[in-house]
C-alpha cells in the first residue's frame, strides 16, 4: 500500500522548475529509449529503459537530492551491451511517488522488488552510487538470489557518516543561502574535489543540480547501517569505486568492511577524488562484461 505523499519541494512553482528542466534533459537522452510509469506498493516508478532487449539487465540507482540524469554520460556505452534500467528513486526530485519510507526498514527492498516484478526482470546486476549504492546493498543482502553483481560508487551505509546532522545545519546550510556561490561553496564542502573529464556535462549537472537545490526539500535523515552479518551474504561479484578525499564517508571503513566480507570484490580508490565518483564508465563496462554472461 502506497503511503501518503509528502511535499518534497518549497514550493509548487519549484517543483514546476525542476521537472521542466529534467524533461528538456530526458529529450537529449543520448540513446533510443522507452520512458516508463510502473506501479509499486511506495506509488508510481520512473524508469528509462535503453539497450537490446535480450540483453543482460542491468538497474541504475542514482544519488540522493538527484535522479536518472545522472548516467547521461554512461548509458550510450552500458546499452550497446545491456539492457539499463535508469530508475528514479522515490521521494527524490525525478518523476517517481514522493514516497519517502524509513531507511530502517525493509520497505526500500520491497519496492525495488515491486519495481523489478512490474518490469519482468527476475535477476539483475545493479549500479548505485552514493544513496543508490545504498539501496543497491541492502536489497542484495535480502535478496542475494536476484542480483547477478554489484557496482557500489562511494555507497552509503558501510562506512561511517563523516557529514552529520549538526555539521551540515552549522557549516553547509548556510551558505546555501548565499544565492550561486553560496550553492557552490556549500556542494564542494560536501564533495570535495571532483575529478570531471567531460566539462560540458559536468557544467549541465552543475546547473542542475543547483536548480534542484534552491527548490527541493532534502532527506534529513541517516541512512541504516549495514551489519557485519548482513554484508556477508554478498556473495555476488561486486566493484567498490570509492574516493579517498570522501568528505561525506568514511571511505576507508567502506573498502575495510567490504573486503572482510564479500569474497568476490574488486576496488578502485580515487586517490584525489571525493565523494563524487564520475567518469568511471569504462572500468564498470569492463567488470560488468567479465561478470555477466551474455544472453546465448
Amino acid at each position: 500500500m502506497s503511503r501518503q505523499p509528502v511535499s518534497i519541494y518549497k514550493s509548487a512553482a519549484g517543483a514546476q522548475a525542476v521537472e521542466a528542466r529534467y524533461r528538456e534533459l530526458l529529450a537529449q537522452w543520448p540513446v533510443p529509449n522507452a520512458q516508463l510509469r510502473v506501479p509499486t506498493r511506495e506509488g508510481e516508478t520512473f524508469v528509462i529503459v535503453s539497450g537490446p532487449q535480450h540483453a543482460p539487465p542491468v538497474l541504475l540507482l542514482h544519488g540522493s537530492g538527484f535522479n536518472s540524469v545522472s548516467w547521461m554520460g554512461d548509458v550510450a556505452a552500458w546499452s550497446a551491451h545491456f539492457r539499463i534500467y535508469a530508475v528514479d528513486v522515490v521521494g527524490h526530485p525525478g518523476f517517481s511517488a514522493p514516497s519517502r519510507p524509513p531507511y530502517e526498514s525493509a520497505a526500500h527492498a520491497l519496492w525495488i522488488e515491486d519495481t523489478m516484478r512490474a518490469l519482468g526482470i527476475e535477476r539483475a546486476s545493479f549500479v548505485g552510487i552514493s544513496l543508490g549504492g545504498w539501496l543497491a546493498i541492502d536489497f542484495a543482502v535480502r535478496n542475494p538470489q536476484q542480483v547477478r553483481s554489484l557496482v557500489l560508487l562511494a555507497p552509503g551505509g558501510v562506512g561511517r557518516e563523516r557529514m552529520t546532522t549538526a555539521k551540515l545545519m552549522f557549516t553547509v546550510l548556510p551558505l546555501m543561502l548565499l544565492g550561486n556561490w553560496g550553492r557552490r561553496k556549500a556542494m564542494a564542502r560536501m564533495l570535495g574535489p571532483v575529478k570531471i573529464g567531460d566539462v560540458a556535462g559536468s557544467q549541465l549537472i552543475a546547473e542542475f543540480t543547483s536548480l534542484i537545490n534552491r527548490h527541493f526539500r532534502h532527506r534529513m535523515d541517516k541512512l541504516a547501517r549495514i551489519g557485519d552479518d548482513a554484508l556477508q551474504r554478498l556473495g555476488m561479484p561486486a566493484l567498490l569505486i570509492v574516493g579517498a578525499q570522501d568528505p561525506m564517508l568514511d571511505s576507508a571503513e567502506t573498502r575495510r568492511r567490504l573486503e572482510s566480507a564479500v569474497p568476490n570484490l574488486e576496488v578502485r580508490e580515487l586517490a584525489d577524488v571525493g565523494h563524487m565518483v564520475v567518469d568511471q564508465t569504462a572500468q564498470i563496462l569492463d567488470f560488468l562484461r567479465r561478470t555477466v554472461p551474455p544472453v546465448v
